[in-house]
C-alpha cells in the first residue's frame, strides 16, 4: 500500500457509496486533495448486491465509477485496500462483519469514516474513530421520470428498447399513449433507478419497500416505482404509478343507507374492482373518514402506497405476516385497511383480525362483485364467511357500481324442490333493494355459487313449478 502523507484520509462504507453524496463532498475538498481508501469488502458487497439484481448495488457501483473518474482527473487519490471478504462474510454483512473491517481501516490510517448507518456511526465513535454521519436529508423530488407525468397520467411504463408509454385519463377510463418517439435506453433506466434509490434513502417520506433478486420496489413520495431486471424479467423495465385523484367519502354521493352502513355498522368490508378502477382511492377515503371521527385507524400494505393522513400508521406486511396480527392486537385499532388481499396468507390474516373484533376494510381485485366472495371460498370455512364479510362494495370507473350484503340462512336452495335438501346457505343480496341475487352452499363435495333468477324467486314464493328441478 502507498504511503499517505499530509493528506485528508477518507474511508467510505457501503451505505455512503449507495447514498450518492460522497462525490460532492470530495469535490469540495479538492484543494486538500483527499486520499480515499475503499476497502475491497465494500466493492465485494456492492458486487454481490448488483449480481443479486438489487438496485442499491448498481447505485453504489455508479458512485464508485464517479470516484474513479475524479481520481483520473487528479481531484482525489483513490486506493482499494484490504482483503476481499469470503462468501460467508458477505452473507453475514448484516451482522457487522464488513462494517468492522471498514472501521479498522479508518482507525489504522487515522482517517475519517463516512457512513449513513447510525449504528456504524455510534460504534465508530465509541472506538475513538473520526466519523461523519450523513443524516437523511429532505430533498425535492426531481428525478427524471417526473417529466413524463402530466396531471392526468396515472402510470408510466418504461422498457429497455421500447418507446415510453403512459396510462392517461381517469379511473376506469385510461388509454395507453406513447409519450416519446425514441425508445428508452438501458442507461436512461439505470439513471432513473439510481435517482429513485438515492431519493428513497434521503427522504423520510420515502423508502425502499422490496429489494431482492431482479426486483426493487420503491415508494418515492407519491410515486411507487417498480424496477425489474433479468432473470425476473427479460429486459430492464421500470414502472412508476401515482394516484391522480384523492376523494373524501362524501364525494362518492352515497345513499343515506349506505353511508350509515359504511361509517357505523359495516366492519367486514371488501372493496373490490379490476386494476385501476379506484379501489385504493375509496379505501383511503374510508380510512381518512374514520380517522377524522376520532377512531384509531391503521393500514396493512405491501407495498405501502396509500395516500392517507399522517395520523394513520401504515404497516408493511414484510416476510412474516403473523407479526401483523400481534402488532394490531397490541395497538388496538378501531379499523384496519388491508390493501391488496391476494395471497392465501393475506386471507388468513384478514380473517384472524376480523374474528378478533377489529373492523376490517379489505381491498381485493375482482372482475365482478360476486368474485370478491369467491376469493375467500376454499381459504376459510364456508360458514364463517358471513361473520368475516358483511358488505361488498364494487368499484368501477372510479365510482361505486354495486353493493352486496351477506346473510346466513338454513333453507332449501333456490331452484331445488325437495325440502329435505335444506342446508346452510349464504345469501348474497343487493344492499339497496335487499333482492336475493346469489346463493352459496355445498352440494356434495362441491361449493356452488348459484345465481338466483326471477323464476327461482317465483318458485320460492309460489311453490314448486312443474318441470323445474335442479
Amino acid at each position: 500500500m502507498s504511503t499517505i502523507e499530509n493528506s485528508i484520509v477518507i474511508v467510505p462504507d457501503t451505505g455512503a457509496l449507495i447514498d450518492g453524496r460522497i462525490t460532492q463532498k470530495l469535490v469540495n475538498l479538492e484543494a486538500k486533495h483527499p486520499h480515499v481508501l475503499v476497502h475491497n469488502s465494500v466493492v465485494a458487497e456492492l458486487e454481490y448486491q448488483a449480481n443479486s439484481g438489487k438496485e442499491i448495488g448498481f447505485s453504489g457501483l455508479t458512485e464508485l465509477r464517479q470516484l474513479t473518474s475524479l481520481a483520473a482527473q487528479g481531484t482525489i487519490t483513490l486506493e482499494f485496500v484490504g482483503e476481499r471478504p469470503t462468501a460467508s462474510e458477505i452473507e453475514g454483512a448484516k451482522f457487522g462483519e464488513i462494517d468492522s473491517k471498514i472501521r479498522q481501516l479508518a482507525f489504522e490510517h487515522k482517517g475519517q469514516l463516512i457512513t449513513t448507518d447510525k449504528v456504524q456511526s455510534e460504534v465508530a465513535s465509541a472506538q475513538g474513530i473520526n466519523v461523519l454521519y450523513l443524516q437523511p436529508v429532505i430533498t425535492k423530488l426531481e428525478f427524471s421520470l417526473t417529466k413524463y407525468f402530466t396531471p392526468n397520467t396515472m402510470s408510466l411504463h418504461l422498457k429497455e428498447g421500447i418507446t415510453p408509454r403512459a396510462k392517461q385519463g381517469k379511473p376506469g377510463e385510461f388509454k395507453l399513449v406513447e409519450i416519446r418517439d425514441s425508445p428508452v435506453t438501458r442507461k436512461e433506466l439505470e439513471k432513473i433507478a439510481q435517482e429513485c434509490v438515492e431519493f428513497a434513502r434521503r427522504s423520510p417520506n420515502s423508502f425502499i419497500e422490496i429489494d431482492q433478486s431482479g426486483l426493487t420496489v420503491i415508494q418515492a413520495a407519491e410515486y411507487r416505482v417498480t424496477c425489474t431486471r433479468p432473470p425476473l424479467s427479460d429486459t430492464f423495465e421500470l414502472t412508476a404509478v401515482r394516484p391522480i385523484v384523492k376523494l373524501g367519502l362524501h364525494d362518492y354521493k352515497l345513499s343515506k343507507k349506505l353511508f350509515e352502513a359504511l361509517t357505523n355498522r359495516a366492519e367486514g368490508v371488501l372493496v373490490a374492482g379490476p386494476p385501476g378502477s379506484g379501489k385504493s382511492t375509496l379505501a383511503t377515503a374510508l380510512a381518512d373518514y374514520h380517522a377524522a371521527c376520532d377512531k384509531i385507524v391503521k393500514t396493512v400494505e405491501s407495498p405501502r402506497d396509500l395516500q392517507v393522513g399522517d395520523d394513520i400508521t401504515q404497516y408493511a406486511i414484510g416476510t412474516d405476516p403473523s407479526i401483523i396480527n400481534d402488532v394490531l392486537l397490541l395497538v388496538r385499532p378501531d379499523y384496519t385497511v388491508y390493501d391488496e388481499v391476494r395471497k392465501t396468507v393475506d386471507f388468513i390474516t384478514f380473517t384472524d383480525l376480523r374474528l378478533a373484533g377489529i373492523g376490517m376494510v379489505g381491498v381485493v381485485h375482482a372482475s365482478k362483485a360476486i368474485d370478491a366472495v369467491q376469493r375467500f371460498i376454499g381459504k376459510v370455512e364456508l360458514g364463517m364467511i358471513p361473520q368475516i364479510i358483511d358488505t361488498i362494495v364494487f368499484v368501477s370507473k372510479g365510482s361505486i357500481s354495486k353493493v352486496y350484503t351477506l346473510k346466513f340462512a338454513v333453507k332449501t336452495p333456490s331452484g331445488m324442490t325437495e325440502r329435505d335438501l335444506a342446508r346452510p346457505v349464504i345469501e348474497v343480496r343487493d344492499f339497496e333493494t335487499n333482492a336475493l341475487e346469489y346463493e352459496i352452499y355445498t352440494f356434495g363435495e362441491e361449493t356452488v355459487v348459484y345465481p338466483v333468477t326471477a323464476r327461482d324467486t317465483f318458485k320460492t314464493k309460489q311453490g314448486p313449478r312443474p318441470h323445474w328441478k335442479r
